[in-house]
């Protein structure tokens, strides 16, 4: 796990994310072979029940990189709001998901989180933010929120009573709103919502009666309407359920993207990646 979370913290590429995969899908490789005569199928809540949800949280590390233009039309400046405006660069966030299997083979799923930072501090270095400028010295205040509502339907390409391999087509809605002012000079803010379409595959797999893996990696490179740019999220997921319709969940859970935005309300660039390990308690039936 190490080595796969200092390499996407890395955003070292294709090869990186393929790694990724790769460790994610080897048991269930491993596992589409037959079960060998006189072996009992496991028989998991996981690949069994109609619907299941969570409920929890992740701790996140951030890094978000964000430029505003001016109103004329001029280029901004790329501005660190982790170490140049001192925002948190860990935080708790919560989240909860929904999944329901309407046929054998059909799934929908939704999840969602939402953050908030807010930090004071006195700049070192001149910043400027859509037409307005802070010099060195001047105690500046900052927020950032970032919410993203992901909602997604898959087809199991292989589908067993232990284990499932599948492709889909998603969603992520993020809510990005950025404002940095400071006494004196005033403030400005920039404040899009942006549908962000992504192909998905996915993975579960029953362990045992009570434990599984589920995996999820959802990519897209875009460009359409106001946004260029690259999505990508990672969801790896141990699920131990020792009641029949309640248990526990802990894994790894990861959103990056990189986005050229031209709106009214936002005019530039938003570099974010949101990262960490995530528990949650799962309920299905």
């Amino acid at each position: 796990m190490q080595t796969t979370t200092s390499c996407v913290r890395r955003n070292s590429g294709p090869r990186c994310w393929a790694v990724l995969l790769g460790l994610a899908a080897c048991p269930l490789a491993a596992a589409a072979a037959d079960t060998p005569a006189g072996e009992t199928i496991p028989q998991n809540p996981v690949l069994q029940d109609t619907f299941r949800f969570t409920v929890g949280g992740f701790l996140a590390s951030t890094s978000t990189i964000a430029r505003l233009d001016t109103s004329t039309g001029g280029i901004g400046v790329d501005v660190n709001f982790e170490d140049a405006l001192g925002l948190d660069d860990r935080k708790l966030v919560g989240e909860g998901a929904m999944y329901w299997r309407f046929a054998r083979r059909w799934h929908f799923e939704a999840d969602y989180f939402g953050i908030t930072r807010r930090a004071s501090r006195t700049i070192s270095q001149d910043i400027q933010w859509g037409d307005e400028t802070f010099t060195a010295g001047t105690d500046v205040n900052s927020s950032f929120r970032i919410s993203d509502l992901r909602a997604a339907v898959g087809y199991s390409i292989f589908r067993s009573a232990d284990k499932e391999v599948g492709l889909g087509l998603g969603l992520h809605t993020a809510g990005i709103r950025a404002r940095v002012e400071a006494a004196g000079v005033g403030g400005e803010a920039g404040d899009m919502t942006a549908p962000l379409p992504v192909a998905n595959f996915y993975g579960n797999f029953a362990l045992t009666n009570t434990w599984a893996l589920s995996t999820r990696f959802d990519w897209l490179s875009l460009a359409y309407d106001n946004y260029t740019g690259e999505i990508r999220s990672v969801a790896l997921d141990f699920i131990w359920q020792p009641f029949r319709h309640a248990g526990f969940g802990f894994g790894y859970h990861s959103l990056l993207t990189n986005l050229g935005v031209d709106k009214t309300d936002w005019k530039g660039q938003v570099r974010l990646t949101y990262q960490g390990p995530s528990a949650y308690a799962n309920f299905s039936f």
